[in-house]
This record gives structure tokens, sequence and C-alpha cells, in this order.
């Protein structure tokens, strides 16, 4: 369900998107018209453009959002404060934590909003550290700072 709700929640930002470009333009007079002005075919390419828009906000949350494994050493209790911490200094703020799994959001409000609300990263308890779990290009860059974080050998 959540995959769906991603799609539809892409759909309308790329539309919206496109209307500020398309009012910008009109707004300082770049093109002339209405849609039938600015597009070839009028609406057809309305229609034409909802298509691409359609497919790639139904391929955008497969590719977007991913869940990793993190190896982590050590009790829940050790770890917990440097993950916290961690994940603070990188804007993050804790959301909810329950038993050992954790969920973070964004602090930055503006952040929040250019990516649809969809900031979230969890962190699961599993027998060798922590799965991570949220947008693609945020928890590859956590994933491999907290990894460098709590490696075993750090004077190596």
């Amino acid at each position: 369900m959540r995959y769906i709700v991603r799609a539809v929640k892409y759909f309308f930002y790329y539309f919206l998107i496109l209307a500020l470009v398309l009012a910008v333009l009109l707004a300082f007079h770049l093109v002339e018209g209405g849609i039938d002005g600015i597009f070839r075919d009028g609406w057809g390419s309305v229609g034409k453009i909802a298509i691409m828009f359609a497919l790639v906000a139904a391929a955008y949350p497969y590719f977007g959002f991913k869940k990793y494994g993190i190896v982590i050493p050590g009790a829940y209790e050790e770890i917990r404060p440097k993950l916290v911490k961690y994940l603070e200094d990188k804007g993050y703020e804790l959301e909810s934590e329950e038993q050992e799994n954790l969920t973070f959001r964004l602090r930055n409000r503006f952040n929040r909003a250019t990516r649809m609300w969809e900031d979230r990263v969890s962190l699961t308890r599993d027998f060798h550290g922590f799965y991570i779990e949220g947008p693609n290009r945020d928890i590859v860059r956590l994933k491999a700072g907290l990894e460098y974080l709590f490696r075993e050998n750090p004077d190596a």
C-alpha cells in the first residue's frame, strides 16, 4: 500500500513542478498563448506527459526506497547513544523507539517538504546489527557512515 501511495504522491509532485515551470514561463512572457501555444500537440501533449509521469512515478518508489543491512556488533545499550548522536548530527531527530527499533525524521521542514514527507529512516534491530530502510539516497550515505563509526578496528 505504501508503494502505491508513494507512486501517486510523486505523480502529482511531477505535475506540480511542471505547472510551476509553465507558470514562470508564462509570467515572464517567455512563451505565448495557453497550452496550445506551449506544446506542439496542445492537450494531446499534456496527455503524453501524464503517461510519462505515471511511468516514472510508478517506478520511482522501487528504485528510490531501499532496505540494507548494517553490521554493528555490540549490545544495544552501548550502540544506541552513538546511533542517535550520529543521526542527529546528520539532521535527523528521533521520532519513535520501540524496543530496539528506531525511527528518525528530518528536522528541517523545508527538506521534508521537498521530499514529499517521505524522509523517514527506520533502523530495525537484527542479529548482526540493524536493517536501515528509507530513501535510497539518504540511507546509502548513512549506512556507510554508521559502518565507519562502528567498525571494530578504528585505528586500522
